[in-house]
């Protein structure tokens, strides 16, 4: 009986690790699925063929705005004064809201949570200048249109120029932040530099917003 129940034991011992195996060999399936199906960018030059200025620069923006419309740029962009948190883009959990200075209000400031870098463990995502973009630059539920026609704009850009605006998405500490989001985030679509080229060859085009 005792040979029984050790034999018993074991076997059920084996059956335990090969689950845990299978479950591991799941987790890395899932994790090489989430890698490959990551989102890129088209290179300047892949536009080349455009031979319509105007239909070029379009084309142009219109790629970069695979970046602007990514949850990792649209959740600081939000319509209203409340961010948006995570890939679903539901809001933020606590009830946070931008403040005068997009910082937050003065009994909950962006930083109190929000440190200098990612923490991983809590999955709070952090950079040194944490907080939401200007009311007047909330991008969301507008079309790629729209939100080109309003980064033109110096009254609804913060009062940057174009040039400014390239700098911004090219060179940014915390955009680039959407290119290392931290765990359970997906990250923008292609690299940082990759997205201030478009715009800059945008601008070089003449700026032109798709339809």
């Amino acid at each position: 009986m005792q040979t029984a129940g050790r034999g018993s034991t074991v076997q059920a011992e084996r059956h335990f690790g090969f689950l845990l195996a299978i479950a591991a060999m799941l987790a890395i399936s899932v994790q090489a699925i989430s890698d490959v199906s990551a989102e890129s960018l088209a290179s300047v030059g892949s536009f080349a063929a455009i031979s319509d200025p105007a239909e070029r620069s379009a084309a142009l923006f219109t790629e970069a705005a695979k970046v602007l419309t990514h949850p990792r740029c649209m959740n600081c962009h939000p319509a209203g004064d409340r961010p948006r948190q995570g890939d679903l883009r539901r809001p933020h959990q606590p009830a946070v809201v931008r403040g005068e200075d997009g910082f937050g209000l003065p009994a909950l400031r962006c930083p109190v949570c929000h440190q200098q870098a990612n923490f991983d463990p809590g999955r709070v995502p952090g950079d040194p200048a944490w907080h939401l973009a200007p009311g007047e630059m909330g991008w969301e539920g507008k079309t790629v249109g729209q939100i080109c026609a309003q980064i033109k704009d110096p009254a609804r850009n913060g009062g940057r120029s174009l040039d400014d605006i390239v700098q911004h998405v090219g060179t940014d500490h915390l955009v680039g932040w959407a290119w290392a989001p931290g765990a359970g985030r997906q990250p923008a679509p292609g690299t940082q530099a990759q997205a201030g080229t478009l715009l800059g060859e945008w601008m070089k085009t003449g700026a032109v917003c798709p339809n």
